[in-house]
C-alpha cells in the first residue's frame, strides 16, 4: 500500500504501511510501534490505526476532539508549598502540505524550516529570541544547549527505524527565547514540539506563554506561506506518533515527593493512575529514578482539551503534595 493521492490538499510523501510498523517489527519494546508518514496514512490505513488509536487513548469510534487553550479557564494553581522545581509543558504541530517527520521528503524538510525561521524572526517581546540550526553548529553553542537541557541528538533507534533521522543533522535546529522559557525544536519526531517553561510551580504562567507561542508561530506561519496547522475533528492536532494525537500535550511538573518514595514506586505509578497522571523519573521518558524527584504529568492527550489536561496535572499534583506530607509521617522522615 502506497499512502497519498497527489491530486489531495495534502502532500503526497508515498508513505508505506511497512514503513509506519517498522518500530514494531524491529524492536519488541514497543508501547504502541507505529508511526504516520503523513496526513494521508492515518485515513489510507486508518483500518490499522483507529483500533490502536482507540484502545490507547480509551476514545469511541465515533469521538470528537475539542481544543480549548483559554488559561482564564484553569482554577488555581499548584500550592505554593508544594516542592516543585520547575514547569514544563510542551505540545506537538504539524503543518498542512508537509510529511510528517517518518514521511517528510528532504526538501520538504528544508522548505518547512526557512518558513519556521522567518516566522522566528517576527516575534517580539519575551517570545523574541534565536534560531540554532544543528548542521554546522558550533561547539561552545552545541555545550550551552547541551548545559540547558535544550538540545535533542541523534541515535534514538525508533526515530531511526521509523526513518526520522534521514540527512540528520540537516533541516533540524532550536530555537529559544532570551529568557530560556520558550523553545521551538524544528523536524524531530514532529515538524515542530512548542515548549514552555520556567523554574518553580506557576503552571498558569507557563502555560498562558505556550498559548500566545503557539498562536504566534500559527500566525507567523499562515501569514507568510497560506499554511495552517494540520487538525483533525476526530484525531485533534496530527502528529507522527498516534500517542500524541489530539492536544499533543505533555504539561508536567518537577517535584520532590520523599513521603512517595518511602511508600514505593508502585504505589506511587498506582496512585498516578488513579489521578490520571504519569510519573516519570527526571530523566526523561527513559531515565532512572534519581533520588526523590519525579516528573508528574497529565497521562491522556486526546479526548480531553488543553485546559482539562493542565486543570487535571495541577489538581493531580496538589494531591500528591497533601499525601506526600501524610507518608512523610507514617513513615517518620
Amino acid at each position: 500500500f502506497v499512502s497519498g493521492d497527489p491530486n489531495k490538499a495534502v502532500v503526497s510523501t508515498q508513505s508505506t504501511g511497512g514503513q509506519a510498523i517498522s518500530c514494531a517489527v524491529d524492536f519488541d519494546n514497543q508501547h504502541c510501534g507505529i508511526y504516520a508518514g503523513d496526513y494521508d496514512s492515518y485515513k489510507d490505513f486508518a483500518d490499522v490505526f483507529d483500533p490502536i488509536i482507540q484502545e490507547y487513548h480509551g476514545i469511541t469510534a465515533d469521538a470528537k476532539h475539542t481544543s480549548d487553550m483559554d488559561v482564564s479557564k484553569i482554577q488555581g494553581n499548584v500550592h505554593p508549598n508544594a516542592p516543585v522545581k520547575s514547569v514544563r509543558i510542551r505540545v506537538g504541530r504539524s503543518f498542512n502540505g508537509f510529511g510528517l517527520s517518518p514521511g517528510i521528503t528532504r526538501q520538504q524538510r528544508l522548505d518547512l524550516e526557512k518558513l519556521l525561521i522567518s516566522a522566528f524572526s517576527n516575534f517580539e517581546d519575551d517570545l523574541k529570541g534565536d534560531y540554532y540550526p544543528l548542521l554546522g553548529m558550533e561547539e561552545s553553542v552545541r555545550q550551552q544547549l547541551v548545559d540547558d537541557h535544550f538540545l535533542f541528538v541523534s541515535g534514538d533507534p525508533n526515530l531511526i527505524s521509523a526513518g526520522m533521522e534521514r540527512d540528520w543533522p540537516e533541516g533540524r535546529g532550536i530555537f529559544h527565547n532570551t529568557d530560556k522559557t520558550f523553545l521551538v525544536w524544528v523536524n524531530e519526531e514532529d515538524q515542530t514540539r512548542i515548549i514552555s517553561m520556567q523554574k518553580g510551580g506557576d503552571v498558569k504562567a507557563v502555560f498562558e506563554r505556550l498559548a500566545r507561542a503557539i498562536k504566534a508561530v500559527q500566525e507567523s506561519v499562515k501569514k507568510e506561506s497560506g499554511k495552517d496547522f494540520l487538525f483533525d475533528e476526530k484525531y485533534g492536532y496530527i502528529h507522527s506518533c498516534p500517542t500524541n494525537l489530539g492536544t499533543g500535550m505533555r504539561a508536567s511538573v518537577h517535584i520532590d515527593l520523599p513521603g512517595w518514595t518511602a511508600e514505593g514506586l508502585n504505589a506511587l505509578k498506582a496512585r498516578c493512575e488513579e489521578l490520571k497522571l504519569q510519573p516519570r523519573g527526571t530523566r526523561g521518558e527513559s531515565g532512572g529514578q534519581t533520588g526523590v524527584t519525579f516528573d508528574i504529568s497529565n497521562k491522556h492527550r486526546l479526548g480531553y482539551s488543553e485546559v482539562e489536561l493542565v486543570q487535571c496535572m495541577i489538581d493531580g499534583v496538589n494531591t500528591l503534595f497533601q499525601e506526600d506530607l501524610e507518608l512523610q509521617k507514617k513513615h517518620g522522615l
